[in-house]
């Protein structure tokens, strides 16, 4: 199997748990409705929901943590990564995942496997509130999510390696962005020329690109820029 292989396996683990993940947004929603309603409307508040609210956000924000790495969403100072050349950024992620990415998910891992066999050892439960569910449930998701964490940053640490040798970032998973909703307004108005739609585009899927590790400093990205100036206005 090759290394291009093994990343896009990886991505996709990382994308289907964030996937699978993502869906407990409907579960929190659907608890703090019916809470608002218990509790203004009823005026027969659950002691325990602030806990159960703080679980169920807490685990849908861990496990997407692997999901938004595959899709370089995570945020990242880019006033000097985005003007160097792929094997600059490239460079440049590698040392920080070994300096920092790799120790600190070692110390999650460690550290969380030993709060949840602390937790389901003693059978906690939530001290926030009066009758505070169990916890130990909830605080097993730590290792697990450092665990697909640590797999997606190895899958990212080849990808530099990939990167510096070809002097390209390999292509990234796609999903539903911004870039999408911008195409469909544009796509759809009437009162936008074909022109100023187009330039509009252009200039999104620049910034995209950008953000999915890919230079703005490309000679391709500057040609084409460099032509577009050169257009006389109509």
């Amino acid at each position: 199997m090759t290394a291009l292989r093994v990343i896009r396996a990886i991505d996709q683990v990382s994308y289907w748990s964030g996937k699978a993940a993502s869906w407990l947004i409907v579960a929190l929603t659907f608890v703090v409705s019916i809470e608002v309603f218990k509790r203004y409307i009823l005026n027969a508040p659950t002691a325990w929901i602030f806990d159960f609210n703080s679980m169920l956000y807490g685990t849908l924000f861990m496990l997407c943590g692997a999901y938004t790495l595959a899709l370089a969403g995570h945020v990242r100072a880019d006033f000097v990564y985005i003007y160097l050349k792929p094997r600059g950024q490239a460079s440049l992620d590698l040392v920080l995942y070994l300096l920092f990415f790799i120790p600190c998910m070692i110390g999650l891992i460690y550290a969380g496997s030993d709060f949840a066999a602390d937790s389901w050892r003693i059978g906690e439960h939530s001290t926030v509130t009066a009758e505070g569910p169990p916890v130990y449930h909830f605080k097993t998701v730590i290792p697990v999510a450092g665990v697909l964490v640590m797999l997606q940053g190895l899958a990212e640490i080849a990808r530099c390696i990939l990167t510096i040798r070809t002097g390209r970032w390999p292509q990234r998973l796609e999903d539903v962005e911004e870039i999408d909703v911008i195409e469909t307004q544009l796509g759809r108005s009437e009162y936008v020329d074909e022109e100023s739609r187009r330039a509009a585009l252009e200039g999104a899927h620049a910034i995209d690109e950008a953000a999915r590790h890919r230079s703005v400093m490309e000679e391709g990205v500057i040609h084409e820029k460099a032509v577009r100036d050169d257009e006389p206005e109509k």
